[in-house]
């Protein structure tokens, strides 16, 4: 890195991501400044990470929290509040780490590339749903999207041979890698049985309860495709998805003339961090190093699509464009949340999502207010359909 720090703000401080980009945050002191941080309702966490990463501005969920928070910090830190303080937090580094939990992470990526910032996304959902509003702000000069998801992050590495043409003409497919979850191989009749404490027992990856949940349907890995295609301008059609159990594959792109781009490592979500808070330098920490001189096993077999259905709902609600992405995510998140609440079983979470699908109605999507409706109409009838 250069001798000037890299300011940076981490959105989603108290969280798997976030807790992970303090671990290569402080291996890297001498080459980033963490000048802004926010979180839920960790309180004693975040004024932990105040105190040991010297922090000024912290980003609270309400006033009750701010005002707690502040005895804990005292009067040198400033304490901004709700969505109005993400964005204030989103234009205030360099770098802006996105690891915000679902929809509510959408006014980071808004405000960030609208301030021309880089911003390493760790929160698909904002995305998927405001793909057509995203968009719009990506143009604005020195915004970039560098993604932590380590599949896109890892796509995003091996499209560094393709052509900058729009659309990437010179790429036949990508193939996004999923792990296939706790609940691989289960058949359908077995998953009518499935727990929550099945679901949460991730076996590659270490994340927080909404993600895994959603590897444990899959709908998390049909959520990535959406991703994909709105990142890479990629259509949803050449976006296919092979499950890879060892985690070791983190996808790859297969070219016209037959040539595939792979990344490999070790499961380890600080590399995809590193990457994209470090970028064009990468930071010598060799995070996820394989010893190839270990045996070393990698299949790959294709997802059970009648188990997991989540893929192609999320296939379909990409052929529909406008809002359906947006319904999609938050019937999800909403679904999720009624199971981890012990309010549904884990046979209905796709079910649910399937059935509020099937209520949506085209919309194009043109302003934010529209996916904010759209937003609420899906929740609420979701939330009908959890306590009819």
């Amino acid at each position: 890195m250069s001798s000037t720090r890299r300011s940076v703000a981490l959105l989603g401080a108290t969280g798997s991501i976030g807790t992970q980009t303090l671990e290569v945050l402080r291996r890297e002191l001498d080459s980033f400044e963490l000048v802004a941080i926010a979180g839920g309702q960790r309180l004693e966490e975040l004024a932990s990470i105040a105190k040991e990463f010297d922090v000024l501005t912290i980003g609270v969920v309400s006033d009750e929290d701010r005002a707690m928070l502040a005895t804990m910090v005292g009067p040198r830190v400033e304490i901004v509040v709700g969505a109005a303080g993400l964005s204030e937090l989103s234009r205030c580094a360099d770098v802006i780490v996105n690891a915000v939990v679902g929809f509510a992470g959408l006014p980071v990526t808004l405000s960030a590339l609208e301030a021309g910032k880089r911003l390493a996304l760790a929160n698909k959902e904002s995305l998927i749903a405001a793909a057509p509003l995203v968009a719009k702000v990506r143009s604005t000069p020195g915004a970039m999207i560098l993604p932590i998801d380590s599949e896109h992050c890892a796509i995003h590495q091996c499209l560094e041979g393709s052509s900058n043409d729009p659309g990437h003409p010179d790429v036949r497919r990508v193939l996004l890698t999923a792990s296939g979850g706790p609940f691989r191989g289960w058949s359908k009749e077995r998953l009518r049985g499935a727990t929550k404490a099945d679901a949460l027992n991730h076996p590659t990856w270490s994340m927080g309860p909404k993600i895994t949940i959603d590897s444990s349907t899959l709908m998390n890995k049909g959520l990535e495709v959406l991703e994909a295609s709105a990142l890479f301008g990629i259509e949803t059609d050449r976006v296919e998805v092979v499950v890879h159990p060892q985690s070791i594959v983190h996808s790859m792109v297969e070219y016209v003339d037959g040539a595939v781009l792979a990344q490999l490592s070790m499961p380890d979500m600080r590399l995809p961090i590193a990457y994209c808070i470090g970028s064009p330098v990468r930071l010598d920490h060799a995070w996820g190093r394989i010893d190839f001189t270990q045996a070393l096993s990698l299949s790959f077999e294709s997802p059970d699509r009648d188990a997991f259905p989540a893929l192609d709902l999320a296939y379909a609600a990409a052929r529909r464009g406008g809002a359906a992405p947006a319904w999609l995510s938050a019937a999800n998140e909403i679904a999720v949340e009624a199971f981890l609440n012990d309010q549904i079983p884990w046979s209905r979470i796709v079910s649910l999502v399937s059935d509020v699908m099937d209520e949506y109605d085209d919309d194009p999507l043109n302003s934010l207010d529209d996916l904010f409706a759209n937003d609420t109409t899906a929740r609420r009838l979701a939330h009908g359909m959890v306590t009819p």
